[in-house]
């Protein structure tokens, strides 16, 4: 142990007297939330916090780390699901958190487009593109935190997939750092470039695997400047993909959320907010928070108000308000994410990020919480998501009086129910939040030997040292020993 603890002790120090100590954090008390994941389950710790300023330092730090044989995961705004920036192996991992490259160095309104650095937090940059009259559209429950270049390596989803689709349709191009301290140069802001590979895609998804993301570029679109939001009740879930279906149809690309919602959303939501106005009554199977919007010369409130009058006239929609102001609208976007911040209020639960085929949706619901209620009867399901995309969060939340173990053991079976629940329906076990290390044997147990094959040939071709993010997506130690 001593060794080890001298061996740590030498390497912090060559680390700061190699990158200088404005870079380098190597004390407990400041690098514990670099090691400590988002919902605060899991701490971990390491060598040292690397924080670049600048695509030099990054090459710099990466050259260092190599020559004191230590590995790197590198840390946007720390805000992942996953455990994919939250070091594994403390005695030979380093962050790399790109919070201080985060400058935005181009917002072209004529080109639609901005190129921003890496540790820019996402707020910001929608804030920064308003200013200047445009839009970007990803929008998450973290954009006050999260940075761009963990949206990019982590493919993030949210709220606007259906209209914008993931991140990875709304990246141009990018500046990585490769492994080698090479600088792969494609920032382009061209929508059209069919010159061979594309090979910026190699990079969007891969939790920092193959590359450190230092700089993006990005696609943007006129700000919707007329946006109608309502609340509206229904008799089922499968009511929802009705209305969803029908809501496609009518408002055609102008829609641009869709989500569906329980009646427990209410309360877990005023659990979390206790002042939170609920404009309707928890008394209906389902709900669906809808958001339509445009600019220019398209009336957005009177297609919003057609819209509903047809479907209320149906009686496929039993209930429903539309906001009529801004605040109003984002009273009605607090029960979404104050449901989130209830259920943690409700202890250690299981979360889950599954997309299904649309038209099955309402079925695997109703499947996966029955499953739940005869394996778990003490527990509770919590369902909700993007119907557009066919994303659903399957949560469990574990008795209120249970102890640790007994919530851990819960979480643990919850899981284990509704993945083969997942997998009759032929599903995906991440629709968004991506694998990292959380999700890590579930990916590999359903993995087949082609595409496996595939990933560790990228891998060995781009990182044959495993010097990013080892322990991420795959068990790459095992991998790479085999042959080819």
């Amino acid at each position: 142990m001593m060794e080890t603890t001298v061996s740590i002790a030498n390497k912090r120090n060559s680390l700061r007297d190699l990158l200088g100590g404005d870079l380098v954090l190597t004390e407990a008390d400041d690098i514990v939330r670099y090691c400590t994941d988002w919902h605060g389950d899991v701490t971990s710790g390491a060598v040292a916090v690397i924080r670049p300023r600048s695509t030099a330092d990054v090459q710099a730090a990466i050259k260092t780390c190599r020559t004191l044989g230590l590995s790197i995961v590198p840390q946007g705004g720390n805000t992942g699901l996953v455990l994919g920036g939250t070091p594994d192996e403390p005695e030979s991992q380093v962050v790399l958190s790109l919070e201080r490259m985060n400058r935005i160095r181009k917002i072209d309104s004529d080109d639609f487009s901005a190129v921003v650095e890496a540790g820019c937090i996402l707020a910001e940059l929608k804030d920064a593109t308003a200013d200047k009259g445009m839009f970007f559209p990803l929008a998450l429950g973290a954009q006050g935190t999260c940075r761009i270049g963990g949206n990019v390596s982590t493919n993030a989803g949210g709220i606007n997939v259906l209209r914008y689709g993931m991140t990875r349709e709304l990246v141009l191009g990018l500046e990585v750092v490769l492994p080698d301290g090479n600088i792969f140069d494609g920032l382009s802001t061209l929508r059209k470039d069919n010159r061979g590979i594309d090979l910026k895609q190699l990079f969007i998804g891969a939790e920092g695997t193959l590359g450190i993301i230092t700089a993006v570029s990005l696609k943007l679109t006129p700000t919707p400047d007329n946006v109608a939001t309502a609340l509206l009740a229904l008799n089922s879930l499968s009511d929802a993909i009705t209305l969803y279906r029908r809501a496609r149809k009518d408002c055609c690309d102008l829609m641009s959320a869709f989500e569906f919602l329980p009646p427990l959303a209410f309360t877990l939501a005023k659990e979390a907010i206790p002042d939170l106005p609920i404009p309707l009554s928890a008394d209906y199977p389902a709900y669906v928070l809808l958001e339509i919007s445009g600019s220019g010369l398209v009336d957005i409130d009177d297609l919003m108000q057609r819209f509903l009058e047809g479907v209320m006239e149906s009686g496929l929609v039993v209930d429903g308000t539309i906001a009529s102001s801004h605040s109003q609208a984002r009273n009605l976007w607090l029960i979404r994410e104050g449901m989130n911040e209830g259920q943690a209020k409700r202890g250690a639960h299981m979360r889950t990020d599954i997309s299904i085929p649309l038209p099955q949706l309402a079925s695997f619901v109703a499947d996966a919480e029955a499953a739940v209620r005869e394996a778990l009867p003490d527990c509770t399901s919590v369902s909700y998501g993007h119907v557009g995309d066919g994303n659903v969060h399957l949560n469990v939340l574990p008795p209120s009086d249970a102890t640790p173990e007994e919530r851990h053991d819960r979480i643990y079976r919850a899981k284990s129910v509704v993945s083969t629940v997942v997998d009759t329906y032929h599903g995906s076990i991440s629709a968004e939040h991506g694998i990292g290390r959380l999700k890590r044997k579930d990916f590999e147990d359903r993995l087949s030997s082609t595409k496996r094959r595939l990933l560790v040939a990228i891998k060995r071709a781009i990182d044959p040292d495993l010097l990013f993010n080892p322990h991420c997506q795959i068990n790459l130690d095992a991998a790479m020993d085999e042959p080819d």
